[in-house]
């Protein structure tokens, strides 16, 4: 067992980019193990994400193809992928850290009977030894741990590993039939389709109760939308969707999505130690605030202490005429 078998995520046809960040790592990992990296996608109607697994840099695609599987079902998906995972002799198995992913890959690891590290940032294999790095106790510390059993399962947090491209891999299709079910989907409530999901954004706009009011938050939305489409996510702080301001589905902390995008625009926002287990494994952080004082400064690469209201307009200013002459 030598291959790392990686599973791809696809919602209404569309390949989700963790996915390919996956594939990433699976690549860092077979270059040690001398195995191949098998891409693992299920779902219905799988052709256009197939293509784009193909030029990820795997060496090989599986499109497991089912009109029975075009909705989730962590029951089905794990019985399916298991079966893969022994097919393809897989010594490490790894998802993106979504909310699939921290759905299904525990119920593989259960039929595999082995361990799953989950919100990993880092991987690497030693002697045929797994290892994973994980950010622990609100961020502030990183977790080394070493995998005893294998297959080695992990579930890799999005944003932190670079997609990589590759030679057209073999596509091979597979049919499957989702079996006896003990839960059926019926029905998936989407959000907007044109707005990017918070932890998978490379640029999160967050704000704070530093704006006021409720309506100020067009400032953060002008904002996000500077960057162009696809490329940024409004964020919250608890304090504003406890308020009301803003939805829970936007909140950045403990208590709600924990992100590590490229780039973080925290906007009058304090920094309470909540938000900031939330964020602070962002690669590069920008603090707006007028408190000299801000918790957040002591977080942030780099800090504005002035008036929001004076700083945001000019900075959306200058971002939307780089973006335009792109």
């Amino acid at each position: 067992m030598s291959n790392i078998v990686v599973i791809a995520e696809v919602r209404a046809g569309k390949l989700k980019r963790p996915s390919l960040e996956a594939i990433a790592a699976g690549l860092q990992l077979a270059a040690s193990t001398g195995g191949k990296v098998i891409a693992i996608a299920l779902g219905s109607g799988l052709d256009a994400a197939g293509q784009e697994l193909a030029g990820s840099g795997a060496h090989q695609v599986v499109l497991v193809d089912s009109p029975s599987l075009a909705n989730f079902s962590g029951d089905a998906y794990a019985r399916i992928v298991t079966e893969r995972c022994k097919q393809h002799g897989a010594a490490a198995v790894l998802m993106a850290h979504t909310a699939m992913g921290k759905d299904l890959l525990p119920r593989v690891a259960a039929h595999l009977d082995t361990g799953l590290v989950t919100d990993v940032v880092a991987v690497g294999c030693n002697g045929g030894t797994f290892t994973a790095q994980k950010p622990v106790f609100a961020g502030k510390a990183l977790l080394n741990v070493q995998a005893n059993k294998k297959p080695f399962l992990a579930t890799l947090r999005p944003n932190n590993f670079q997609p990589t491209t590759g030679s057209g891999a073999a596509i091979e299709k597979a049919s499957a039939d989702a079996g006896n079910l003990l839960s059926v989907v019926k029905e998936l409530i989407a959000a907007a389709s044109d707005k990017v999901p918070l932890q998978e954004a490379k640029v999160i706009v967050a704000g704070g109760r530093g704006l006021k009011e409720p309506q100020h938050f067009k400032m953060i939305e002008d904002l996000a939308a500077a960057f162009g489409p696809g490329v940024a996510a409004v964020g919250a702080s608890r304090a504003v969707v406890d308020a009301g301001w803003r939805s829970h589905s936007e909140q950045v902390g403990q208590t709600g999505k924990v992100v590590s995008p490229t780039l973080y625009f925290a906007i009058g926002i304090s920094g309470a130690i909540q938000h900031l287990a939330g964020m602070r494994t962002a690669r590069t952080i920008v603090a707006i605030n007028k408190d000299a004082d801000a918790p957040i400064f002591k977080v942030a690469d780099y800090g504005i202490v002035g008036d929001a209201f004076e700083i945001v307009p000019a900075l959306t200013k200058a971002i939307a005429e780089v973006t335009a002459s792109k």
